[in-house]
């Protein structure tokens, strides 16, 4: 994530929203950020991908923050730093299927398919 300009986001404000590739195509929009009860942060973001891109109809997205920049030219834009085929075989789920109980492996899953670190609570 591009951090050379460090302030805060509302969900709100993210969810409103249109979400892009690098090469300005349009995927959807922000759904829902999904919090990490262990360590405080953003476990996943959701995206509501629009119909049409790569044929994954209404299916919901599960992307790691760290692949968001949300510090572009666009106030109205969210850049996800991810390649298009990453996204065509992505974690994700029907919006009737949400992940429900632990979610340690889905979040594992999320950030090593996109090939981002997860952070963990230190537990003592």
């Amino acid at each position: 994530m591009n951090t050379e300009y460090n302030f805060p986001i509302s969900s709100s404000t993210a969810a409103n929203c249109t979400v892009k590739t690098l090469r300005d195509e349009s995927v959807g929009t922000i759904k829902d950020i999904m919090l990490d009860t262990e360590t405080g942060e953003v476990a996943y973001v959701i995206i509501a991908v629009d119909s049409g891109f790569l044929n994954l109809g209404s299916k919901l997205l599960a992307l790691p923050w760290a692949a968001f920049d949300f510090h572009g030219h666009q106030r109205d834009v969210i850049v996800i730093n991810v390649e298009k085929e990453k996204l065509e075989n992505a974690p994700g789920f029907d919006n009737d299927e949400w992940p429900v109980g632990p979610q340690h492996e889905f979040i594992n899953k999320v950030h090593t398919h996109y090939g981002f670190d997860r952070r963990r609570a230190f537990i003592e």
